[in-house]
């Protein structure tokens, strides 16, 4: 009896382990799926596009007046925008696509920047023009060669995952028709570069991940361990744990994990090696009850801020998520925010400390600036604004554009009806350069089931 109990269990259990093996093997076949569909949709909307891009760069080529010509080149940045957005979603990581992604950028800026202009008082040059007709004949290179990769995909049931699989591990065949399809367009497109874009050209390629403008000497892991335990400022006994980042880049961090053997509270930091600044911190904590208020955390912030040698900074926006204050500071030169150089800082509510801070877009952007003097008078700007926005507060403030420029801008601060928006004129052109509307306070919702 006790030996057909044993067969039964085992029975059921060889049964069980089968059954969950299906299951695992199921699902790891759905998400490969998902994976697949999702690499031959991205791709067969990149050509797509291309085909689009090409037709309507055509068309520009052939209109002459303002009233056609500039929806048709807001029509081209649209479009490869959505081009570039597709190449991102192709499994590209590991073979080298970028001079293609540049290609697009640089016709999306040139596009959008010509479509912007007054094409009354400032038509195309002759040299634009011809750029244009290079632009068209490349676009139809490109085409056709995303067209031979997409006929041999849909005749050969290619498989994007297979692709992926085969850069991963580097084993790209002679035969893979989708990697050798897609290095011929890069290649291609390696020969655009000398094209001329005209004086309107500005670089919309993608903005500088490195922090180029970083000063100080390197620091060892011992110097970073000593920058996070201060920030954690843990009273007791701590392990620590670093990891060293950023080989084969321009830069490189320490990753610093400490946790306090008393608390088992844990602060993690990422810290450049050169100068020993901090990009982020953050302190795993609950925030059960809210003792003091937002004023005196953005008091604390400021506090913090200072204590750790940042200097020159404007708080600017406040905000509160559950027990949390979140704070948002800029730097202020002479009265002119800037606010590439911005920094968040979170701040508990139960005890006033520091538990999240964030300061990569400020070590990426700050740097000494020569800040000219507006062009135009504040009231010629507020001149551009709509009547029926009520201007409560304005000042001066260096921002990015829609084509990745710092431009120096007078800001409003108004209300219409129940909102509240920010609006930047440019200080140079009075140029309408961005609307945001602030957020309105977030309704509490009770006893909803």
């Amino acid at each position: 009896m006790l030996r057909g109990i044993l067969i039964a269990v085992l029975a059921i259990g060889v049964a069980g382990a089968g059954f969950w093996g299906y299951q695992e093997h199921k699902e790891k076949n759905a998400i490969l799926m998902n994976a697949e569909n999702n690499y031959q949709r991205a791709f067969h909307d990149l050509t797509y596009q291309v085909d689009l891009l090409h037709d309507q760069i055509g068309s520009t080529l052939a209109m002459n007046s303002q009233q056609s010509l500039s929806p048709a080149l807001a029509d081209v940045w649209r479009i490869t925008s959505e081009a570039h957005s597709d190449v991102g979603q192709l499994p590209l990581t590991l073979l080298p696509f970028n001079k293609t992604e540049e290609f697009l950028a640089k016709i999306g800026d040139f596009s959008y920047r010509t479509a912007v202009r007054d094409l009354n008082k400032e038509p195309l040059s002759d040299k634009e023009y011809d750029s244009l007709k290079k632009l068209y004949g490349q676009a139809e290179e490109i085409q056709n060669e995303l067209r031979n990769v997409q006929h041999s995909v849909i005749k050969n049931n290619l498989r994007w995952m297979d692709v992926e699989m085969a850069l991963a591990t580097g084993n790209e065949t002679k035969d893979n028709t989708i990697v050798d399809g897609l290095k011929t367009v890069e290649q291609k497109v390696e020969g655009y570069e000398e094209t001329s874009f005209g004086p309107t050209y500005v670089n919309m390629e993608k903005k500088d991940e490195n922090f180029q403008s970083l000063e100080g000497s390197t620091i060892t892991k011992e110097e970073a361990i000593k920058t996070a335990k201060k920030y954690a400022n843990f009273k007791g006994g701590t392990d620590v744990k670093v990891t060293e980042n950023g080989k084969g880049s321009n830069y490189g961090f320490y990753s610093v994990n400490v946790l306090d053997k008393d608390t088992k509270l844990e602060a993690s930091m990422d810290i450049t090696k050169k100068g020993g600044y901090p990009i982020w911190y953050i302190l795993s904590r609950d925030v059960n009850k809210q003792e003091i208020s937002l004023n005196k955390a953005g008091n604390n912030a400021v506090k913090f801020l200072k204590d750790n040698n940042f200097k020159d900074l404007a708080l600017f926006e406040s905000m509160q998520y559950d027990k949390i204050g979140v704070f948002s500071f800029v730097t202020e030169i002479d009265g002119v925010k800037i606010y590439p150089d911005s920094i968040k800082v979170k701040v508990a509510l139960d005890n006033g400390n520091i538990v999240g801070f964030a300061a990569e877009e400020y070590l990426k952007s700050h740097k000494q600036r020569k800040i000219a003097d507006p062009v135009i008078s504040k009231a010629d700007a507020q001149k551009k604004i709509n009547k029926q926005v009520k201007i409560m507060d304005d000042g001066l403030a260096i921002i990015i554009n829609d084509l990745n420029e710092e431009v120096l801008c007078y800001e409003f601060i108004g209300t219409l009806g129940e909102d509240t928006y920010r609006i930047y004129i440019n200080a140079k052109n009075s140029i309408e350069e961005k609307v945001e509307k602030l957020k309105n306070a977030e309704p509490v919702y009770e006893e909803v089931v």
